[in-house]
């Protein structure tokens, strides 16, 4: 199934973001090693720091510091003058300098990146994603109330 992106270029961006800094960084490296040799300038080497999470109680609560993440940035900038940025969970400083180096092909309007690169990498989230949901639906548990007759 192809991708489905936002109509809007800013949804279409936030959209292939996701998917390249989501994806296992041995499935972004299998469909997009062509994309590593592209020359391109780094304008932020990749950087591992910490973030804070934030979370609510019930969605609706007051906000509260549920922890701290690892993750890794970087900026690239292509011949043409288009930046490419990415942020991924974890250390690893080669997913995060790909995702980048993609980013900035993407928005140059390179269809056969989104088709071969893009595309694949969802399809896998997406199966990934109803494996996950099909586990959690087998352990579900129905609770009922048994109702007495009448008295």
């Amino acid at each position: 199934m192809p991708p489905q992106y936002p109509t809007s270029a800013g949804n279409q961006r936030a959209a292939w973001m996701r998917v390249l800094s989501l994806s296992a960084w041995r499935d972004l490296e299998s469909c997009a090693k062509h994309v590593a040799d592209t020359p391109h300038d780094v304008l932020r080497v990749p950087e591992t720091g910490l973030v804070m999470l934030r979370g609510r109680m019930g969605a609706t609560g007051a906000a509260f510091n549920l922890g701290e993440a690892t993750v890794t940035r970087c900026a690239v900038r292509l011949g043409d003058g288009t930046e490419g940025h990415a942020y991924v969970m974890g250390r690893n400083a080669a997913h995060a300098r790909l995702a980048a180096l993609c980013d900035a092909l993407l928005q140059g309007g390179d269809t056969t990146l989104s088709e071969k690169v893009i595309a694949p990498l969802e399809a896998k989230l997406q199966t990934a994603q109803v494996e996950e949901s099909t586990k959690a639906a087998a352990t579900k548990v129905d609770f009922f109330t048994m109702v007495r007759g009448d008295d």
